[in-house]
This record gives C-alpha cells, sequence and structure tokens, in this order.
C-alpha cells in the first residue's frame, strides 16, 4: 500500500492510496469516513487487488488525510465529481472500472450520468433511490448534525452520527459547505448508463431507499445482497468479495 498526494483541479490536495496491479479501479468512499475506513482496514481492497486490479482510493476533499478548505470558492457544485475527474486526468486512466459506497457511490453515478466520467464497468454499494433523488431532504440530516453539535445528546436519531463524525475528526465548517455542493439527481437519467454495473447492497441497509429499485432502473445492472446494515456491511468481507467476484464474471 502506497500514499502518494496531488493538486486536484482548484489546487487543493488531495491524498491517493494504491494498492495491487493491473486494471485500474478508482473506488470511493462514504460520507465523512475515509479510504481506509471503508476499503483498507476490513481487506476490501486486498481482495480486489488479489483479483489482478490496481486499486486507486481516494480521499476525498474534507476526508481522511486530503484538506479541508475553508475558503466557499473551493466549494462549486458538485465538486466531488470534479476531484474524481481531476484524479482520472492525473493519471492518464482509460480503460478503468470506476465505483464507491454511499457518497462514493453518488459520485460514481453523477459523474457518469454528466457525461464526465466513462468508465468500462461501474460499482454502485451501499445506495438506492432516494440517496440520489431526495438527497437534498437527506443532506438535511448531516446539517443539523453539524449545526447542533454540541447539545444532541444519547437518545437523539442524530447521536450516532455526531459520534461518528467526532470519531472521524471531521473539520465541521469544511463539512457543511460540502454538504451544500451535491445535488439530487434525475432517477430518469439512469437510463443513460450503459456500461455493467453491479449494485452491491447490506440486507439490512435501508438508509438511502430501496437498492433493488436502483437496480431496475440501470440497463445493465446485477444486485447483489450481502449481510449488514449501512454502516456495518462495510466491516465485512462480503462486501469485498462480492464486488471481486462480479469484476471477475464480467471481466
Amino acid at each position: 500500500m502506497t500514499t502518494e498526494f496531488f493538486d486536484s483541479f482548484d489546487g487543493t490536495r488531495l491524498a491517493l492510496h494504491r494498492i495491487g496491479s493491473g486494471q485500474p479501479f478508482v473506488l470511493l468512499h462514504g460520507l465523512f469516513s475515509n479510504a481506509d475506513m471503508n476499503w483498507i482496514k476490513w481487506g476490501h481492497a486486498d481482495t480486489i487487488a488479489a483479483a489482478g486490479y490496481e486499486v486507486l482510493m481516494l480521499d476525498f476533499r474534507v476526508h481522511g488525510q486530503s484538506e479541508a478548505p475553508h475558503d466557499p470558492a473551493k466549494y462549486p457544485e458538485n465538486v466531488l465529481v470534479r476531484d474524481v475527474a481531476a484524479l482520472v486526468d492525473q493519471l492518464g486512466l482509460e480503460d478503468y472500472v470506476l465505483g464507491g459506497f454511499s457518497l462514493g457511490a453518488r459520485t460514481s453515478l453523477h459523474a457518469v450520468v454528466q457525461g464526465i466520467l466513462d468508465p468500462q464497468r461501474l460499482v454502485i454499494g451501499g445506495m438506492g433511490t432516494a440517496g440520489l433523488g431526495e438527497w437534498t431532504k437527506r443532506s438535511a440530516h448531516f446539517l443539523r448534525v453539524i449545526d447542533e453539535f454540541d447539545t444532541i445528546e444519547r437518545g437523539d436519531p442524530a447521536y450516532f452520527s455526531m459520534q461518528f463524525l467526532k470519531s472521524q475528526g471531521v473539520d465541521r465548517l469544511a463539512a457543511r459547505m460540502l454538504l451544500q455542493t451535491l445535488p439530487d439527481l434525475d432517477l430518469a437519467s439512469l437510463q443513460n448508463i450503459s456500461m455493467p454495473t453491479l449494485v452491491v447492497c447490506g440486507d439490512e441497509d435501508r438508509d438511502n431507499g430501496s437498492a433493488i429499485e436502483l437496480a431496475e432502473l440501470l440497463p445493465n445492472a446485477s444486485y447483489s445482497e450481502i449481510p449488514g446494515t449501512h454502516m456495518s456491511s462495510v466491516t465485512k468481507p462480503d462486501l469485498g468479495a462480492a464486488i471481486a467476484d462480479w469484476l471477475e464474471k464480467t471481466a
């Protein structure tokens, strides 16, 4: 495993973690997490690399080892899509796989729908229709967590999210600006995604709505169900195994 840094389109310094060799697989983490927490710690990166891929794991801005700027100008709409595009351009990637979990999945779908990125295959983890078409409503939960951070008590529905932000050391000022850059996605636009796609989700994961419905809206998608909730499914080996198995079947 190696870690390096590069300057994104606006000069923000971002961290990139790499392991393996073979076809590049750009793999994106979830909201307020990072590459280590989602992909490295639980062995998923190792599993995918062992299947013959170079796994390229970005820490989004405001996450992990990447910068968290406080300048509002650093947060244009869909800034994370632009960061991933900057990475693909920096590395000169052409024949690559793109995917992610939760926020990483949203970002991947936005990038493909907008025609900014054109991966050979696509992996969408922990995401359903509501997490795409009703993101503005869902993001209000996280904005409340940030705004009421010091007053949220145990038993409050937002308590667990507050504890997770605290454990990850998230810069709340930067996070608030980032949350407001993420638009809703028109679900009808999913019909334009033609490449083979894996939708993988925990059997108890309802955080982002129906993953099955999402798979049905994608013209060339397969659905895989693994054990766990939104938070626990990413900690089980089944996630990496499901991705590696699908990659082998669609190679």
